[in-house]
């Protein structure tokens, strides 16, 4: 913001954000504090509320949590956050008043784009069609530079050039909800049917029923046509009446997780490393034994993203990692993990280095729909 509120005052560009987190108001009166600092006087800073139902959740604790499929009540942790995802009214509100910067919690991500359309150009709130177009929009741009090749480049395979220098997505759009995606010339990256046939597939669980807080739409048909440098025409996208719920993250006290890492390097590195993965799991069977939840024993470079027990070790690697993780119920417990890997400078393999520990309080998520009756989207404006 120190960076983007002089721009956008003098250029007369409106900033919407979600970056107010847990905080939305905190956040607003910080932003106020740098425009005065600036001298932006009369720029108007919003913060929408009302997306934190922590104050009514024991209305939903008989509701099924989608990760558990058992009531709210089961969680075994103790609540504490509560965020519905709103769509796009706060912000439209805040638009309404006057505001010249828009910060929300938690919304929807295509919300914070589509909301501006809404606003200009006067959308019906059940105008599902053009609300669908919308959507596409913001499923486009809200992953920035993926959608210009960030995330889709692969070597060898999907070249994309100048990703040191990717420039972010623009979108120019009509009042019919018809609009090209495109990026600042001279930017790195690249806009093609490709970059956007890969985006418009992230996250997106049903194509033809894309559940958001303002539409179901309904991506089936959507069409991406090259027309020109790093510019691509978007059609087809449609949708139909918006559900009655919104999707709610709670936020609960889980569990402790311990982790440790150490490497071992040069020949024979991979046979010191599994000798030190045995030696942690018979300190941790001595010191604790039935006190963990989980563990997992990983040798980095091997085994470690796909969890596959049966790795065959057939080429020896000229280094790897060592890294050993346990939840517990209680810190003391998962203390014992790093405490146990960082022994091993002494007491394990030879050729030990570059051990780390840590000991992290886990707050997990947990995911159920509520009645959008009980979110109440509110603005409040500051000016400077």
């Amino acid at each position: 913001m120190e960076k983007a509120l002089p721009l956008a005052w003098k250029h007369k560009v409106k900033i919407i954000t979600n970056m107010g987190s847990a905080n939305p108001q905190a956040a607003a009166q910080k932003c106020v504090e740098i425009a005065r600092k600036h001298g932006l006087t009369g720029m108007k800073i919003a913060c929408v509320t009302g997306d934190d139902i922590l104050p009514i959740i024991d209305r939903y604790m008989d509701t099924e949590v989608w990760e558990t499929h058992e009531p709210l009540s089961k969680l075994p942790g103790k609540i504490v956050s509560a965020n519905a995802y709103m769509g796009v009214e706060g912000i439209v509100k805040a638009l309404q008043q006057g505001a010249d910067v828009v910060i929300t919690g938690r919304v929807s991500d295509p919300a914070i784009f589509m909301a501006p359309m809404v606003y200009e150009f006067g959308w019906a709130e059940d105008d599902w069609d053009k609300l669908g177009k919308g959507t596409m929009v913001g499923h486009l741009l809200e992953c920035g530079g993926q959608v210009t090749g960030g995330y889709y480049a692969e070597p060898g395979k999907k070249d994309v050039p100048g990703v040191g220098h990717l420039g972010f997505p623009l979108i120019e759009i009509r009042e019919d909800g018809e609009f090209f995606i495109t990026k600042v010339e001279g930017s790195g990256g690249m806009v093609t049917p490709d970059t956007c046939a890969e985006q418009i597939c992230y996250e997106i669980h049903d194509p033809e029923n894309y559940l958001t807080p303002d539409v179901v739409a309904n991506f089936k048909a959507v069409k991406f046509v090259q027309d020109g440098k790093d510019k691509v025409q978007v059609s087809g996208a449609t949708g139909k009446a918006r559900t009655s719920t919104f999707k709610c993250s709670i936020g609960y006290k889980d569990c402790f997780i311990g982790d440790g890492e150490i490497s071992y390097g040069g020949p024979g590195c991979l046979a010191r490393a599994k000798l030190a993965l045995e030696i942690v799991k018979e300190r941790l069977e001595l010191v604790a034994p039935g006190q963990f939840d989980e563990m997992k024993y990983d040798i980095i470079g091997c085994n470690s993203l796909y969890w596959n027990p049966d790795f065959k070790y057939n080429e020896e690697p000229s280094e790897v990692r060592v890294r050993v993780a346990g939840r517990a119920k209680t810190k003391a417990i998962a203390d014992l993990v790093p405490n146990e890997v960082e022994a091993l400078y002494t007491n394990g393999p030879a050729g030990g280095c570059g051990a780390v520990k840590r000991t992290r309080d886990i707050v997990s998520v947990a995911s159920i729909l509520i009645n959008r009756e009980d979110v109440h989207p509110a603005v409040e404006v500051f000016t400077v």
